[in-house]
């Protein structure tokens, strides 16, 4: 048992965590038709049971998961992970029917569709009625996660945001706090705004499918899972005391303390890797970095055109403006997760380092 726990342990170290759910979701949707099979979900499911019952049996687990403001987390993964189950398996299901040109599941359903009034009124006010007695019964069970009155001399370790907020504090570990609580989410929903004017696919509108918006649903399963519902796991359960990363089984010990030495891109180049201080002129001491970004945004783009059959054809049907800025969006969404591995491999601090205008990227 030892064993297993030190294996769990290793797995949730950030960057083999954050690897290994990425490869997890790619796995997921190349091997989608027989994994979504009920009888593997029910494998899982039944492991997944078993896997979370055996571990409450460790002090450390149970304390963490346990915690009445953790609960609710607990409770989200389970559905974000069964809706994800669902809506893959109808999508696998409607593309087997299309190809035997068959209605898909949904045009079935539409031929049972019934009144608002009385059926769908009567079935609102019974899950209403099973949410309030839910609600009531965990607010007696559970004890609201109230702590002592507020003092500027003591805070809390560690002192952690609301949960939907866990995705942006994370990244406020990488980036400048106007960057990663201002910027990045606007450009999120900006990005999210300008979908239905970027791509305007007809197919896939109304019913589930994979193989007719294979880029479009992975690219919003990966935005989701992996960049906001993975975030919101790892502060949750595994940033503990003095923000430090622990294990799932292991203890959370205050006086834990990870010795990092983060150093910015500029240090990297001139004083370890040419061997000479920094330069005072802050233009040129930035300019590797300076390099970097803008190679990154005007570079990577027509690379991706030239090696990929995909990206030429987002090309022709999306034309130069909408290619561009669905480009754009795309490389700063995967800014984030590359920033968060150079920062947990060789502790990266700022590509760009520019302390005398507060601007740090």
């Amino acid at each position: 048992m030892e064993a297993f726990k030190k294996l769990v342990n290793a797995l949730a170290n950030p960057t083999v965590y954050f690897i290994l759910t990425v490869v997890l979701l790619a796995g997921y949707l190349l091997f989608r038709k027989f994994l979504t099979k009920p009888a593997f979900a029910l494998a899982f499911l039944g492991f997944s049971v078993a896997f979370f019952c055996l571990s409450l049996t460790d002090p450390n687990f149970r304390e963490i998961v346990t915690k009445p403001d953790n609960v609710p987390i607990v409770i989200m993964l389970g559905l974000v992970l069964y809706l994800t189950w669902l809506s893959l398996r109808r999508a696998v299901l409607n593309d087997e029917m299309m190809k035997r040109g068959e209605p898909n599941l949904e045009a079935r359903e539409s031929k049972d569709r019934v009144f608002t009034w009385p059926d769908l009124v009567y079935t609102e006010l019974i899950c209403m009625v099973l949410c309030t007695i839910a609600l009531t019964v965990w607010s007696i069970e559970l004890g609201a996660p109230l702590e002592e009155p507020s003092a500027p001399a003591r805070t809390p370790n560690p002192s952690k945001a609301p949960w939907y907020f866990l995705g942006l504090q994370e990244m406020l570990v990488y980036y400048d706090p106007w960057i990663a609580g201002v910027v990045l989410p606007s450009l999120i929903i900006v990005g999210l705004m300008a979908v239905p004017y970027l791509d305007r696919n007809p197919k896939g509108n109304g019913y589930y499918t994979f193989e007719e918006r294979p880029f479009a649903v992975s690219f919003y399963l990966f935005g989701f899972l992996i960049l906001w519902v993975s975030l919101v796991v790892l502060g949750t359960f595994l940033r503990g005391p003095n923000w430090s990363f622990f294990g799932p089984f292991q203890r959370w010990d205050i006086h834990f303390l990870e010795p990092l030495v983060n150093v910015n891109l500029s240090e990297y180049f001139w004083v370890k890797g040419l061997g000479e201080p920094l330069p005072a002129s802050p233009l040129l001491r930035e300019l590797p970095g300076i390099l970097v970004v803008v190679g990154y945004f005007l570079l990577v783009p027509p690379l991706l055109l030239s090696v990929s059959k995909l990206f030429r054809g987002f090309f022709i049907e999306l034309g130069v403006a909408r290619y561009s800025t669905f480009v754009i969006l795309l490389l700063i969404e995967f800014s984030l997760p590359i920033k968060m591995v150079l920062r947990w491999t060789i502790n990266l601090k700022y590509i760009v380092s520019f302390p005398e205008f507060f601007f740090n990227i």
